[in-house]
């Protein structure tokens, strides 16, 4: 019998090729040297700094009030484009954690089904084949992988330290400028811990309404910050007008796998949005809904948070420095983000960042991220799983014993 099976597969999937030639991604490459590396140095410990999860459970009162949510016969129904108290609870939080005062709930407010799913039904509602989004790198790739899945263009825009990890947006040619639909942003920034200013804010306002584009700001880590007070894209006068801005509740309350987020800002938008997923899904548990809720409008819970990771940054710094590396604590996010060294003193060199993290993994059992998108550096995360302060700095002064047992040159 003919396999006709293979001749059926999307292009955008790869076509009749898809599933012939393996290709191993990045972090296949990292879980398979993890585990090489500790069954070859099962005497030591593995040291997660490449996790981008957060490291605790959500708060006791966000659980007990799922509880007692999911036991009400009422709460067992499709909740659709989401429940009235959600979409208050997210208003509410707008104006009380970002100072954003005239976000109306019913057509201003959509939830969703984590990010994830957010972002990839964005270029459905906007892009046809030819369009083009423009998109940052490094950066979380689902808008752009589903603007191509729809025969759109994705243009890359590095983030470069000289410039803050800010793209140039200047830098693009009218050309492609005629056939942008999409500007997609996301900071606090993974992975580079870069927070936007409000003066970038202002430009990309001023930028998208010269041009005529949609801003899509991914505002995933925007209450994680540790310097300064959260900035929403949507304070910035006139933002409303030509963006909508994304929130999840996995990173700011310790909720990952409970999916849900929501999206605000322009009311069309918000519109389309709502229009595209009602034939996606059929909204998230409504118990979930409700337990968000709840952590909406007990924002402590985040600052409590980001006090954490504030002091894990801190002391993984000084750490760092102390064995050579230059690098600067994030002004938010869980993520440091520092360049690589060129090689190991009597040791071996390194072409790339991805070399240096398998390198990280099997001589030190220290896991990272490997980023050479636009340079090349690693991304350590301030996640790791520790028990209390005493565990935390346990595990940070085992990174310094290992460390130490080489000179970096850089």
């Amino acid at each position: 019998m003919s396999d006709y099976i293979q001749q059926l597969f999307a292009e955008r999937i790869g076509g009749a090729r898809f599933g012939l030639h393996e290709e191993i991604y990045k972090f296949e490459k990292i879980k398979r040297a993890k585990k090489e590396a500790t069954q070859t140095k099962p005497g030591m410990e593995l040291i997660d700094l490449g996790v981008g999860e957060p490291d605790a459970m959500a708060d006791h009162t966000v659980v007990r009030k799922l509880a007692e949510e999911t036991c009400k016969p009422e709460n067992r129904f499709y909740a659709d484009n989401g429940i009235e108290e959600f979409k208050q609870a997210a208003a509410t939080y707008m104006k009380n954690v970002f100072r954003v005062n005239n976000l109306q709930p019913e057509t201003e407010i959509n939830h969703s089904i984590g990010l994830k799913s957010a972002l990839s039904m964005i270029p459905t509602a906007f892009i046809n084949p030819g369009d083009i989004t423009i998109m940052p790198t490094p950066n979380y790739p689902i808008i752009g992988t589903h603007t191509e899945y729809l025969g759109g263009e994705v243009v890359y825009l590095s983030l470069l330290e000289e410039n803050s990890f800010l793209p140039k947006l200047d830098s693009l040619p009218a050309d492609i400028l005629k056939k942008v639909k999409l500007l997609y942003l996301n900071y606090p920034n993974n992975p580079t811990g870069a927070v936007a200013t409000k003066s970038f804010f202002e430009e990309v306002v001023q930028f998208a309404k010269k041009h005529e584009l949609i801003v899509i700001h991914d505002a995933a880590y925007a209450a994680l910050v540790f310097e300064e007070k959260p900035l929403s894209f949507l304070s910035i006068p006139g933002a409303k007008e030509v963006g909508i801005e994304m929130h999840s509740l996995s990173k700011s309350f310790n909720m990952t796998g409970w999916r849900i987020g929501f999206v605000a800002g322009n009311a069309r938008l918000i519109s389309a949005f709502r229009t595209v997923k009602d034939n996606y899904d059929s909204g998230q548990f409504i118990p979930i809904q409700k337990a968000a809720s709840h952590a909406l409008s007990h924002p402590e819970i985040t600052e409590q948070m980001a006090s954490k990771y504030s002091r894990r940054h801190a002391s993984l710094v000084n750490v760092l420095r102390d064995c050579g590396f230059y690098v600067e604590k994030p002004k938010g996010s869980f993520f440091l983000y520092t360049r690589i060294p060129k090689a190991v003193a009597d040791g071996p060199e390194f072409q790339s960042a991805e070399e240096f993290s398998q390198y990280l993994i099997k001589e030190f059992l220290i896991s990272t991220v490997p980023w050479d998108d636009a340079g090349s550096y690693v991304r350590f995360s301030v996640t790791f799983p520790a028990d209390g302060m005493k565990e935390e700095q346990h595990i940070l002064d085992e990174i310094k014993s290992r460390l130490s047992t080489v000179h970096f040159i850089f």
